[in-house]
């Protein structure tokens, strides 16, 4: 916090100018009760931080903001670079609400040739660089890696396998049989020619294809002059692999290796950036980003030191920029739809990131340009596509409204249901829908805990959910943390009897600014005949047709999609125990030996005290153990 001023607002910041160095540095607005409004850097702070105190803006969101300043932090800086940096993890760290926000900062999937085992692995990764070995990336999708790395086993025959499934083979798998792994765990193939392999596979994805493809049809000519048919019919199918994973690209292009290409179209207070990612001379794909903007970006409001105004389209992918790179991999050519204000910087920045040459441009002629032409016009399409969705759901929520007596349309949907088989591996999904749509982050799983349940207690399973759920929400609201927001419509799957268990549940934890809505299926479960029960009303049903109850249909199915989906997983999981991992003095190890010597533990079962005994590790005191233990009862 920082310390208490007689001032706010524009006194306060004028007050604040006084004492500032004319050096670089990053400045934080704070407001009431600590809350960072806003984070920005500057040359000069004294220069930048005499702009808010002058009380001539351009947008109303400027000035509410510098109205709710209640005091401001300051952090030196060497050099204008170094506030970028600082400013881009006060951003990321702290998610202030008048900052450009990058909702979305997955990191995306990448195909990693594994270097720690003598037989080079290929898979798909995410996450931190922490395994030794070669990094390609970033794909857009799960879907575009895993095509490209079955393409490339076809190509280069590499295992996928794990580690322990390759110490343990004697013989091919499946893999080698269909011609996508050469087998280097039975040694099918010497070590040096699965090398050779391995560097064949890291020069095409570094972008030497034609190389590799000339090599291999060079390959091929010569085995088949040889008379070596079969051999040079493998050859042609690798050279056929490695052909789809280029033609399955929808561009291409000639002159760009390695680039990221940003795009940006905003609308209506409302923002699109549509990245495309090449690397190697394809395309791997791409992903359309909406950014918070919160109105009139500040960048764009004040005058850059050298006296030009900022294009806010540019201020906002300048901003969007630095936080897409924060947890992901610098491209050594980035491309933009604008100029961004301040280019030469953030190009410094990536430099010092990255530890080698970043160019940033904006093209405005040739092959690249058409590249950020094209993802020029998908953020323009992407963006409509989002913005009828908006509108769209919003008459939804405002019939939503109408139909159960809201004060408001509601911002926050919470869907419950419970999916077990005859009582076993209980669980109870809750799923969140909002103005945009189905807040999939939000969704919850809850497995059910109380013992004493009755097995197939619908309304006891219910009431478990509903008392975790909002007895949490209630403490950290106490705590003033808002992890858990509160909703303002709650929907259980059920009639009379689950609503009012629910009811039970709001009422003991004094919860009473809540709607509750109970949603029962219709006669042998039709949809179009659900009835709606709330307390103080009579059931009642909706209009066959009506758009709501389709929408209130989609929120009932999506809660059953996702409470079955985490009951088969749990049962999945249930299925896949093993009686061994319940014994005391059973490990990995022991139970490896084990299963090795009988096969299953159902053999293990069926086993005497003596042959137990025969097993490498396995005491006569464990093996009595093991004895007993399946004999219990």
């Amino acid at each position: 916090m920082p310390p208490e001023s007689p001032f706010q607002g524009a006194a306060l910041i004028k007050d604040q100018v006084r004492r500032l160095p004319d050096a670089p540095g990053v400045y934080r607005m704070v407001g009431e009760d600590g809350e960072v409004l806003y984070v920005g850097k500057a040359r000069s702070l004294k220069k930048r931080v005499s702009q808010y105190a002058q009380g001539r803006f351009h947008t109303q969101r400027i000035a509410h903001m510098v109205h709710a300043t209640r005091g401001m932090e300051f952090v030196t800086t060497k050099t204008e670079t170094e506030a970028l940096l600082l400013e881009i993890n006060l951003i990321k760290q702290l998610k202030p609400r008048f900052n450009v926000l990058l909702r979305d900062d997955k990191s995306f999937p990448e195909i990693l040739i594994r270097r720690d085992h003598p037989a080079a692995q290929i898979r798909k990764h995410r996450g931190a660089h922490s395994i030794k070995g070669d990094y390609f990336g970033p794909f857009a999708s799960a879907w575009a890696v895993n095509r490209t790395v079955n393409s490339l086993q076809k190509a280069f025959l590499l295992r996928s396998c794990s580690d322990s499934v390759f110490e343990t083979r004697t013989r091919p798998c499946m893999l080698h049989q269909i011609k996508r792994c050469s087998a280097p765990c039975v040694d099918l193939i010497t070590t040096s020619d699965y090398d050779a392999l391995v560097e064949q596979a890291h020069d095409f994805l570094r972008g030497k294809s034609r190389a590799v493809m000339k090599t291999l049809s060079d390959q091929m000519m010569a085995l088949a002059e040889a008379e070596e048919f079969e051999r040079a019919a493998r050859v042609r199918d690798r050279i056929r692999a490695l052909s789809s994973v280029s033609q399955e690209q929808s561009i291409n292009p000639q002159g760009v290796e390695e680039a990221d290409v940003f795009a940006l179209h905003a609308e209506g207070g409302q923002a699109c950036v549509q990245v495309f990612f090449f690397r190697a001379g394809q395309n791997w794909g791409n992903r359309a980003y909406f950014p918070r903007i919160a109105g009139a970006l500040e960048a764009a409001e004040a005058k850059e030191e050298g006296g030009a105004q900022v294009d806010e389209d540019a201020a906002i992918l300048e901003a969007f920029l630095g936080q897409f790179y924060e947890n992901q991999q610098i491209p050594r050519l980035i491309l933009t739809s604008h100029d961004l204000p301040s280019r030469t910087l953030l190009a410094e920045a990536f430099c010092i990131k990255a530890g080698r040459k970043v160019e940033i441009a904006r093209p405005v002629r040739g092959e690249k340009c058409e590249l950020v032409r094209h993802a020029s016009t998908n953020a323009k399409e992407a963006l409509g596509r989002k913005m009828a969705e908006t509108g769209a759901q919003g008459k939804l929520l405002a019939g939503v409204c109408e139909v159960f007596g809201l004060e408001s349309p509601p911002e926050r949907i919470e869907v419950y249901d419970n999916s077990h088989i005859m009582g076993t591996n209980a669980v109870g999904g809750m799923i969140v829908a909002g103005p945009d749509g189905f807040e999939k982050s939000q969704y919850r799983k809850f497995n059910i805990k109380d013992s004493e349940l009755t097995p197939g207690d619908d309304y006891g399973m219910m009431r478990e959910v509903l008392r975790r759920r909002f007895a949490r929400m209630i403490k950290e609201e106490e705590e003033g943390e808002a992890s858990a927001p509160r909703p303002d419509l709650v929907l259980v799957d059920g009639g009379a009897g689950q609503l009012a268990a629910a009811a039970e549940v709001m009422a003991d934890l004094g919860v009473d600014d809540i709607a509750l809505v109970g949603v029962a299926k219709g006669p042998d479960r039709d949809a179009g005949l659900e009835r709606f029960f709330m307390e103080g009303r009579e059931p009642f049903m909706l209009e066959p047709k009506s758009p709501v109850l389709y929408y209130l249909q989609r929120l009932r199915d999506e809660a059953h999609r996702f409470a079955i989906g985490a009951h088969r997983t749990r049962r999945s999981m249930d299925i896949k125990k093993n009686p061994l991992d319940e014994i005391e003095g059973v490990g990995p190890g022991r139970k490896r030996a084990l299963l090795h010597a009988f096969g299953s533990a159902r053999g293990v079962s069926k086993a005497g005290v003596e042959d137990l005994m025969k097993v490498d590790g396995v005491s006569e005191q464990l093996a009595k153990r093991l004895f007993d233990y399946f004999r219990k009862g």
